[in-house]
C-alpha cells in the first residue's frame, strides 16, 4: 500500500473509537437520529480513509504500471472499486 500509512490508521482509529461509541449509544438505548448521526460521521471518516487509499494507487500503482497491459489491469481495478462505491 502506497497511502500515508499514518494518516489511514488515524483515521481507522478514530472510525473505530466511533464504533465503540455507537454500541454504547444502542446498549443505552440512547435517540435514535443522535446514532444515526454518529454513523453518517464515522462513514464519513471510512470515505476519507478509502479515498487516501483509492488516491494512492492511482498515483502510484497506475502510473508505475511497467507495461500498458499492466495499466489497464490497474485501471480496471480502479473503475470496478468505483462501480461499487457509486
Amino acid at each position: 500500500m502506497k497511502a500515508d500509512k499514518t494518516k489511514i490508521n488515524r483515521l481507522l482509529k478514530t472510525a473505530r473509537g466511533q464504533i465503540d461509541g455507537i454500541l454504547r449509544m444502542v446498549e443505552e438505548d440512547r435517540y435514535c437520529m443522535d446514532i444515526s448521526q454518529q454513523l453518517m460521521a464515522t462513514e464519513a471518516i471510512l470515505n476519507r480513509a478509502n479515498k487516501e487509499i483509492l488516491t494512492a494507487h492511482l498515483k502510484s500503482c497506475v502510473t508505475n504500471a511497467k507495461t500498458d497491459a499492466e495499466r489497464e489491469e490497474k485501471v480496471d481495478e480502479l473503475v470496478a472499486m468505483l462501480g461499487k462505491i457509486l
